[in-house]
């Protein structure tokens, strides 16, 4: 399962499912994975918690965006690490990876990190964790 924010980068258009029923079938899917141990919903929590950190960061006036995006880009070391210790699914970490490698502005991560609260919300309906 890919991810893509834009439909249409250069006409600034979003995939109007990117919210809905995207999100809902990442979440579905990383329910689907979840053990007692790997994929908790604290655990990803950290990590939407990071994104949207970030973009708080980043959305800022005086925001350097040139100190942020290398931050946003260690959001994939760290998924890895969780993933060596079998607290996220491979998955997890793949999505992750595909949705920040989009990340070129602030505007980017604003709408990555829209994605990941829906995700997180629909995690949430499909694991009680």
């Amino acid at each position: 399962m890919t991810i893509e924010l834009w439909k249409d980068r250069a006409e600034k258009k979003l995939d109007p499912e990117l919210f809905s029923k995207q999100a809902e079938a990442f979440a579905l899917k990383i329910s689907g994975e979840a053990t007692s141990k790997t994929n908790k919903g604290t655990q990803l929590r950290k990590f939407f918690d990071e994104i949207l950190r970030l973009n708080t960061l980043a959305q800022a006036k005086d925001a350097d965006w040139n100190l942020i995006l290398p931050q946003v880009h260690m959001v994939i070391a760290k998924t890895a690490y969780a993933k060596g210790r079998n607290l996220v699914s491979q998955s997890f970490v793949n999505h992750v990876r595909e949705g920040i490698e989009q990340v070129e502005s602030p505007e980017d991560l604003r709408i990555f990190s829209n994605h990941m609260e829906a995700f997180m919300g629909f995690y949430k309906m499909y694991n009680q964790n």
